[in-house]
């Protein structure tokens, strides 16, 4: 009974931890929020022992930091935390570039290319709840696909816990008809790469939306002073 009991609190740990995942990812608890654990218990709804160890999952990857005694708070978003997660995305997408690339992997990139390419073109118009929602999904299809390129393994779960911070900060931040215009040409330019199986054009796409991204997000990192 011991072992049923303890697999039953696994399950239930399980699906508390994807459900936190799940409002964090969403916005429904953005960066900067307080909750006791009991607000906790009651948005989940979870028993607060499955609760609890979600929790300790969730502050591993700094998604969360527990306040004891009173409850925890959603990461919060500045400049260093969000260029830090950009940076760790593209060093890990360049890889996963690399990789796809020498293997010969079969990637869905005529399908990519076209969701890129309607998206794009609808951000002419005027731009929807429903537009940015899909504007955050097409944007995350390419770089989970480029995220198969390394793997399950330790880089393939930096990755993963990565992409939720990265879900967090960008749900501060509603996507603007320019900068989805843009973003998709920068992907564009990747899938354009990646179709040619050029690494070297896939890395320095890869870096040039990097760049993009920082300046749309106010954290580009000044230019150097010359001859510095």
């Amino acid at each position: 009974m011991g072992g049923i009991t303890a697999a039953a609190d696994a399950k239930l740990t399980d699906l508390a931890h994807e459900a936190l995942l799940a409002q964090l990812r969403d916005g429904r608890l953005p960066a900067g929020m307080f909750l006791s654990m009991p607000m906790l218990v009651e948005r989940l709804g979870f028993p607060m022992a499955a609760v609890r160890e979600a929790v300790k999952r969730a502050e591993g990857p700094g998604l969360v930091t527990v306040l004891p005694k009173r409850g925890l708070t959603v990461m919060t978003v500045g400049p260093e935390v969000t260029r830090e997660c950009l940076d760790l995305r593209a060093i890990l997408d360049g890889e996963g570039a690399r990789r796809l690339i020498r293997a010969g992997a079969d990637m869905p990139l005529v399908a990519l290319r076209e969701a890129h390419l309607r998206l794009r073109d609808a951000a002419a118009g005027a731009v929807t709840p429903a537009m940015q929602r899909a504007a955050i999904q097409t944007d995350l299809s390419l770089h989970d696909l480029l995220a198969t390129g390394i793997g399950d393994g330790i880089m393939g779960r930096l990755y993963a816990e990565n992409r939720d911070r990265i879900a967090v900060i960008q749900n501060q931040r509603a996507f603007l008809p320019d900068r989805i215009a843009s973003a998709m040409g920068e992907h564009l330019e990747i899938i354009a790469a990646l179709e040619a199986r050029d690494a070297e054009r896939a890395q320095a796409a890869i870096a040039a939306h990097l760049h993009q991204t920082k300046r749309w997000w106010g954290v580009a990192e000044a230019d150097p002073a010359p001859g510095g």
